[in-house]
């Protein structure tokens, strides 16, 4: 029995030895050689920056891509490490040009080198990285990602803020040598002058010095390089769903509608689409932040759902996008969760009413029954009506009554909202209008707007919500109620509410007996609740007893659950990152609050999650 142990471990050394030789995994490869030249191109800058560094030790490590001895050593080992920090992301997602690029510097910073420097440590590091790079070339295989022209304007305006930052830092690492002491205005004047290669006011001692000369210059070089090649390069449009995937969706959802109540928002014309290679189910999608979000189920039979998720996978591969799920049912996330591997987590419930179920009877309604009283009696009035019913005149006043009391230039939603109202093709859809005479008004007597979206042939789902700011708190109420009451002679038989994050969280902490834990998390999500209306949500969908659908996201690596929600932050239009369109119209009457399922605090308005 020894000799067997005796000889498993004589067998470990030659083993490790040859997974030593392998070297890395080729999945590990780029995320390797990405962190290496993010750790190169830090201590490359540092070089250019600090006269001192560039005579220690640690610098022969750095010592990877070009350079000469002198003062423009100094401004090349500056520029080199901005461009390296500038590739490391790029190399990190597998991009293609990211390494075309970097199997290009390699080569020529280890003849420099050698020519120049004779570091047989850079050359090594250097040749090294080359190496790895050219025998997993297979794994940078990475598309680009979705761009316009507004990237050109960000680098530069990152770029130069970065530049003018270094700069100052260039110039007072510096201090022997400066004549005087200049103040912060005329070092500021000096790094601006500096970037378009020009002397500045700051003197130093023997004349100029070409060290901070060449440095300034080399930023001023690499913001304007970087800037020209992002404005002249070619664009990749974000997706958007072309008539014919319209089309073919929409099929679907005639078939197949009714299972998810998020179907009809797959529709947004601002998504892509794939398709499984039968036709007969899809996954729409957005791309935001190098995330791959999809939101509710795929659309379509259940069966062909894994060939639709096959196709979005190889999709987000192609592209190295970190694929996610917003908002899938629990089918749903089973399904996702066994063909791709990732793993799941419950964000929320969805409120469903039952309309045969639902009645203003009984103390549990008592709030709600006396709010829509109070209401009427103050001389409102509803209608409940198909898109199609509606003339063109009334469309086209709850459209512009829709836009100017949103109250913001971004239209929010991505899971949640479709993102227009009474276009030809949605005439299913279902508005319910608040009235009450106010010759004042220029929508005469309109006061308020519900829009949902079908959801099958005997469903709809809460897609819009807008008020005027001087109607009577409480329009919501009246509305759903009377789009309820109204239902049976719509033939609608359920209706989806709105998506309350964290329900479960917040009801069962709320409850005698709740662990320690769970209070504490209930008490953080109250707290959030101030900025976000976590729990005013939940409260408001409770109010019309409706049972609770879970919904999950669905993501890769729990680390990548913090940029999937910044990615559906932005999605749903709560973080805008887009730079501003100067010469865009807004409407003076803009005086509400966002958006698709929000209204101000107090006044029991939701918000999509």
């Amino acid at each position: 029995m020894s000799v067997t142990v005796d000889g498993d471990k004589s067998e470990s050394v030659p083993s490790r030895m040859s997974r030593l030789l392998r070297g890395p995994r080729a999945e590990k490869v780029p995320s390797l050689v990405g962190t290496a030249c993010t750790f190169i191109g830090l201590i490359d800058i540092a070089a250019g920056v600090f006269p001192r560094f560039r005579t220690s030790r640690m610098h022969a490590v750095a010592e990877v891509l070009p350079g000469t001895l002198g003062p423009l050593s100094a401004a090349l080992s500056l520029g080199v490490g901005v461009l390296l920090l500038l590739l490391a992301h790029g190399l990190k997602r597998h991009k293609r040009r990211a390494w075309r690029a970097a199997v290009i510097l390699l080569p020529v910073g280890a003849v420099a080198q050698f020519v120049y420097r004779h570091s047989v440590i850079g050359v090594l590091f250097s040749l090294l990285l080359l190496a790895l790079l050219l025998r997993h070339r297979g794994e940078f295989a990475a598309l680009p990602d979705p761009r316009s022209r507004w990237k050109a304007l960000a680098n530069f305006v990152l770029m130069g803020a970065g530049s003018i930052a270094l700069g100052l830092v260039i110039v007072s690492a510096h201090p022997g040598k400066v004549v005087g002491s200049p103040g912060l205005s005329d070092r500021l004047e000096h790094v601006l002058y500096g970037l378009f290669g020009v002397e500045g006011p700051v003197g130093y001692r023997g004349g100029v010095d070409w060290t901070v000369g060449y440095s300034l210059g080399a930023l001023g070089l690499l913001t304007a390089i970087t800037t020209i090649y992002l404005a002249f390069r070619p664009e990749h449009p974000v997706a958007r769903l072309t008539e014919d995937d319209e089309s073919r969706l929409r099929a679907l959802l005639d078939k197949h509608g009714g299972r998810d109540s998020l179907g009809h928002f797959a529709l947004r014309r601002d998504k892509g689409v794939v398709f499984s290679p039968s036709g007969k189910a899809a996954v729409c999608y957005r791309v935001v932040s190098g995330v791959m979000l999809a939101s509710g189920d795929p659309i379509g039979d259940v069966e062909a759902w894994p060939g639709a998720i096959e196709r979005f996978m190889d999709e987000a591969k192609a592209h190295s996008w970190t694929p996610a799920v917003m908002g899938c049912s629990e089918t749903g996330g089973e399904v996702w969760t066994r063909e791709t591997g990732l793993d799941a987590l419950e964000l929320g419930d969805e409120a469903v009413v039952d309309v045969a179920d639902f009645s203003l009877t009984g103390r549990a309604m008592r709030n709600v029954r006396q709010m829509v009283k109070r209401i009427e009696r103050n001389g409102y009035t509803t209608r409940v009506r198909r898109a199609r019913d509606l003339s063109d005149g009334e469309l086209e006043r709850i459209r512009r009554a829709a836009a100017d009391w949103r109250g913001t230039d971004t239209e929010r939603g991505f899971s949640m909202a479709l993102g227009r109202i009474g276009d030809p093709a949605d005439g299913d859809a279902v508005i319910a209008t608040a009235h009450k005479e106010d010759p004042d008004s220029p929508y005469g007597d309109l006061k308020a707007i519900i829009h949902f979206v079908p959801w099958g042939t005997d469903g709809m789902s809460l897609e819009l919500m807008r008020r005027d700011r001087s109607a009577d708190p409480g329009m919501n109420e009246l509305l759903i109620v009377a789009a309820l009451q109204a239902s049976p002679k719509l033939g609608i038989e359920r209706v989806s509410l709105n998506f309350a994050m964290f329900r479960s969280a917040l009801a069962r902490g709320e409850k005698l007996g709740a662990g320690p834990v769970l209070r504490v998390w209930r008490g953080l999500l109250v707290f959030l609740s101030r900025w976000f209306q976590i729990e005013s949500l939940y409260k408001f969908n409770a109010k019309f007893q409706p049972r609770w659908e879970p919904r999950f996201v669905v993501y890769r690596n729990a680390r990548d659950l913090p940029r999937i929600g910044f990615a559906a932050m932005q999605a749903e239009g709560f973080v805008d990152l887009a730079p501003p369109r100067p010469f865009r119209r807004r409407s003076s009457a803009a005086t509400a609050r966002p958006c698709a399922h929000l209204a101000p605090r107090g006044e029991h308005e939701v918000r999509a999650a």
